[in-house]
C-alpha cells in the first residue's frame, strides 16, 4: 500500500492566543493540535456505520515557545491503532524547529449509547496508510 503523505497546514500565531509575555497559550497548542486531527478526518468521507468519536486522550509536549505572529507548520501522522482507538501525531514546527508535538487519542463509540465498539475494518484500513 502507497503512503498517501499527509498534508501540513500553517497559521500565524494571533494576538488573542498570546499572554502577557507575547508567548502562546499552552490550550492554544491543544486547539491547533485538534484543528489538526480535524483536517486530516476530512480526506476521508462518513460512512454508514462510522463510529461516533470521542478524545479520550491528549497529551502536548513542549519545546519551545511560539511568540506572537509566528509562522508554524503542523504535520500529523497516525501514531496508533487500537481495537477500540486511533491516536494521531501533531508535530509543530516554527521553520525546522520542533516547538512542540500532540497526540490525541479518540476513542471510537456506538452513536447511540456512547459506548465503546471496535474500530470497522475499512476504517482501521484507511488508518494504516497514514502510520507513522
Amino acid at each position: 500500500m502507497v503512503k498517501e503523505p499527509v498534508k501540513s497546514q500553517e497559521f500565524r500565531v494571533p494576538f488573542r492566543d498570546v499572554d502577557m509575555h507575547g508567548e502562546m497559550f499552552r490550550s492554544a497548542y491543544v486547539v491547533r493540535a485538534e484543528e489538526a486531527v480535524t483536517e486530516f478526518w476530512r480526506r476521508r468521507r462518513s460512512q454508514k456505520g462510522d463510529p461516533f468519536f470521542r478524545i479520550g486522550k491528549i497529551t502536548c509536549t513542549f519545546h519551545s515557545a511560539l511568540k506572537l505572529g509566528d509562522v508554524v507548520h503542523t504535520h500529523i501522522g497516525v501514531s496508533k491503532i487500537g481495537g477500540k482507538s486511533a491516536g494521531f501525531l501533531v508535530h509543530m514546527l516554527r521553520g525546522n524547529e520542533a516547538v512542540a508535538e500532540a497526540e490525541i487519542v479518540w476513542m471510537a463509540c456506538d452513536p447511540e449509547s456512547r459506548e465503546p465498539v471496535p474500530l470497522p475494518e475499512d476504517l482501521r484500513d484507511w488508518l494504516y496508510q497514514f502510520l507513522d
